[in-house]
């Protein structure tokens, strides 16, 4: 049993950083250094200095903390692709509305796009989880100077991302098959969700749940 858990413990790190770790050097050292760490194990229990269930204790130790480790990567890329797509929907929402909506709106996303995308690539890029980014500062600023502290900030914060996420999705844009004769009617525009593709969508909601349980986390603080 033990032997088979260390099996499964290598295959899931071979998974894994096929994965996430991009230089074939540094995934071969990652392999081998777990790879010795599961032998060792085997080997303390066939030599009685450890029992089967210790060792099978530390390899599920093992395993969730490599789990972990990899969902905390899988977020942090996430929010650094959704920071990109904010900015690029902030700068549609500019262009689509001759400027109009650019204060109001476009500005505002492109901000907080940037933020994210500063905050999770750093995040990502140095391993930690607690980077602020300039945006977030000035809520958490406007916050105190009301009364209030950085955690009041943080909250305001991931509302308006919320919002301007809501915003986004919600916003009439033109149809793919819209033909101009002299100008664009009601009819040619649709609301931004329906010309969203079912991966695109998911990943939206993902993002946006994510976002609603740090909100979350800090209103329970």
């Amino acid at each position: 049993m033990v032997s088979k858990a260390a099996g499964n413990l290598a295959n899931q790190a071979c998974t894994l950083g096929a994965r996430h770790i991009k230089n074939g050097t540094l995934r071969l050292q990652f392999n081998r250094e777990v790879s010795y760490y599961t032998s060792s194990i085997v080997n303390d229990v066939a030599q009685g200095k450890k029992s089967p269930e210790q060792g099978l204790a530390d390899i599920k130790n093992e395993q969730s903390s490599l789990l972990s480790q990899s969902w905390e990567i899988a977020k942090k890329g996430a929010g650094t692709i959704a920071g990109a797509m904010q900015i690029v929907i902030g700068a549609g929402i500019c262009y689509g509305s001759a400027g109009t909506l650019c204060l109001v709106a476009g500005v505002p996303m492109m901000a907080h796009g940037a933020n994210n995308l500063y905050e999770n690539g750093r995040n990502l890029l140095e391993d930690r989880i607690d980077t602020e980014g300039p945006v977030r500062k000035g809520y958490q600023a406007a916050a105190k100077a009301v009364g209030y502290g950085a955690r009041e900030g943080n909250m305001v914060y991931g509302s308006a991302d919320l919002g301007l996420s809501t915003y986004a999705l919600g916003r009439y844009v033109l149809k793919p098959d819209a033909w101009r004769l002299f100008r664009y009617v009601r009819a040619d525009y649709v609301r931004s969700y329906k010309n969203m593709g079912a991966g695109a969508m998911g990943f939206e909601i993902y993002t946006d749940f994510q976002t609603g349980k740090q909100v979350y986390r800090e209103s329970g603080k």
